[in-house]
């Protein structure tokens, strides 16, 4: 109740109290005659009453008057007992665990918590908060803790794997992709490309000069060779070596060159005996092993996780993210879970049993949190906040007191008069 309504109920009493006193004087100068008498105990039954009432109120909360009479201030001198008592009617009265164990049974919270998700997942607040968990999670990610674990289990399955199981798959789709073929005219390229430099042929002048000097003959081929050397110089013998390598590598380069296929035939053939071959495979595993041994891509998987972490809160932060992914995935989780009656029986009694455990826990607190609450205010505080509350009920036994002391006054002056 509003102080503006407790003033007025006070107002009211204390009229009723004035008013009963004022007919009390104003009746003495005709208690001589009969209606002077009857008015006269009438007021004055009310005042008695009235005043009788307001020393009751009042002594419910102060000393009437300031003067410590017995059995007064009831509510200040008893204050410790009052608020056990009320903690005591709290706790095995009013609130009692079995009384809140058996309101809860019957609160269907699941059904609750599915129509509120189903309601709420789509609002503007729930998308923000979901947002701003997924993205506190990816952030609190530490990639230097994650990165050793992770590259302890990516060396223990490149350890494990055998490259013999491998090998010849690798190898068909070698052929398959006809890189053998690939690798040919690469290395044919590389040849052509070789051979058609200035410097290559002057190379390959002096080369063959060179070995034809060094060639020890007798008789008439040595004569020929002197003859043949004194003809050709290093220019025409490196441009006669030139043109005869690049002639065979055009003819290599023509696919249907039978040379070319009698070539790939037998690469095909020793790639086709790699697959079964058994040191090779070791050979392979064993230069894996190796490589792991000394790898260590601790720093380079923080620098992945450190990138797949932003790139992760770039997508949550997209305005299609929630919409588009997130939100189909949530409703359609709901609704499956709303449908299986196993797992919503389960949840409901995991609930129940939770809010059990939880008011078995906490159940005495209710009588801690009002004692706190209640030793927080002093005296004035508490006396104001009772007569706020209950101050018009308080104020009409005042009036009542009046006015039925004033008839009650009435009725036995009457009898009086009567007998």
């Amino acid at each position: 109740m509003s102080k503006k309504k407790k003033s007025k109920s006070q107002h009211l009493a204390t009229i009723s109290l004035a008013v009963m006193g004022a007919g009390f004087i104003a009746t003495i100068p005709f208690q001589d005659t009969i209606w002077g008498k009857i008015l006269q105990g009438g007021f004055e039954a009310g005042l008695v009453g009235g005043l009788a009432d307001w020393f009751a109120v009042t002594a419910l909360f102060r000393h009437p008057l300031g003067l410590p009479i017995p059995h007064t201030a009831l509510l200040p001198k008893n204050r410790d007992r009052i608020i056990a008592a009320i903690i005591s009617m709290l706790e095995n009265d009013w609130l009692t665990k079995e009384s809140i164990r058996n309101k809860i049974s019957g609160i269907p919270f699941t059904k609750k918590l599915f129509s509120l998700a189903e309601k709420e997942v789509s609002s503007k607040t729930v998308k923000q908060m979901i947002i701003s968990a997924i993205k506190h999670l990816i952030t609190t990610i530490d990639s230097k803790k994650i990165a050793p674990l992770i590259e302890k289990e990516l060396k223990s399955k490149l350890i494990d794997l055998d490259i013999g199981r491998y090998l010849p798959l690798a190898i068909d789709q070698l052929l398959h992709r006809k890189y053998d073929e690939k690798a040919l005219d690469f290395v044919l390229k590389e040849i052509d490309d070789w051979a058609g430099k200035d410097s290559t042929k002057d190379r390959l002048g002096r080369m063959a000069v060179d070995a034809l000097e060094n060639i020890k003959t007798d008789g008439f081929m040595q004569f020929a060779l002197k003859s043949f050397t004194n003809i050709i110089n290093e220019e025409k013998l490196g441009n006669i070596i030139q043109n005869l390598i690049q002639k065979g590598v055009d003819s290599f380069r023509d696919p249907f060159n039978q040379n070319r296929q009698t070539l790939l035939f037998h690469i095909n053939t020793k790639l086709q005996n790699m697959k079964i071959d058994q040191n090779l495979a070791a050979e392979l595993n064993n230069l894996k092993d190796h490589i792991l041994s000394n790898w260590e891509p601790e720093e380079i998987i923080v620098d992945y996780l450190d990138e797949m972490k932003q790139k992760a809160i770039d997508w949550v932060e997209k305005p299609d993210f929630y919409e588009d992914y997130l939100l189909p995935q949530l409703t359609t989780a709901i609704s499956n879970l709303r449908t299986d009656e196993e797992k919503v029986e389960k949840l409901e009694s995991w609930i129940q049993q939770q809010i059990s455990i939880f008011v078995e826990k906490n159940h005495a607190k209710i009588g801690k949190l009002v004692e706190e609450n209640l030793q927080k205010l002093d005296n004035k505080t508490l006396i104001e906040m009772v007569e706020t509350n209950v101050g018009k009920d308080l104020q009409w036994i005042r009036v009542n007191g009046a006015v039925c002391g004033f008839i009650i006054g009435l009725f036995l002056v009457g009898l009086k008069l009567i007998f």
